[in-house]
């Protein structure tokens, strides 16, 4: 079964995206599926480059069972249109900067994670200015997005 590659894309790779990440692979590793979908998380700013993810968003996951201290965040790198099957942004505003820095000839499918993850548009709010309860509900809406795009991909393969 050849990979296929998942990027999630937010701002600053701290706080959305590194939990898309989190919960991404727990959820592709209990069905044995981690090998068949690599997941990864960017930002398209670089103004957190290195450092771990939010606190807020290590302790949401953690209290979910899924630990998250290890990720650094970076910077969406050119390589990654060549190398991901599907780059998910969680909102408009990324979906507009993905597109616009992505290269002539990408093979990558960009979409808004809302799209491929409810079927709707929803866009995952930005819970840094927030609180914990904020987190804890974008921890919510990215566990029900990313079971429904794991269906999803699955799905697609099998048929």
């Amino acid at each position: 079964m050849t990979a296929f590659p998942i990027l999630f894309v937010c701002l600053g790779n701290i706080c959305r995206s590194p939990l898309a990440e989190g919960i991404f692979r727990h959820l592709a590793g209990q069905r044995g599926l981690a090998s068949s979908y690599p997941a990864d998380s960017a930002g398209t700013g670089g103004w957190h480059i290195g450092q771990p993810p939010d606190h807020r968003s290590m302790k949401v996951a953690l209290g979910h069972g899924i630990d998250i201290s290890d990720l650094r965040a970076r910077r969406v790198d050119p390589s990654d249109f060549k190398r991901s099957g599907l780059i998910l942004a969680m909102d408009k505003n990324n979906l507009a900067h993905l597109r616009k820095m992505a290269p002539s000839g990408c093979q990558s499918d960009i979409a808004l994670f809302g799209d491929y993850g409810f079927a709707d548009g929803t866009e995952i709010p930005d819970p840094y200015y927030g609180g914990l309860a904020d987190f804890e509900r974008v921890y919510s809406m990215l566990l029900t997005g990313c079971s429904s795009i794991l269906e999803k991909l699955e799905a697609a393969r099998a048929s």
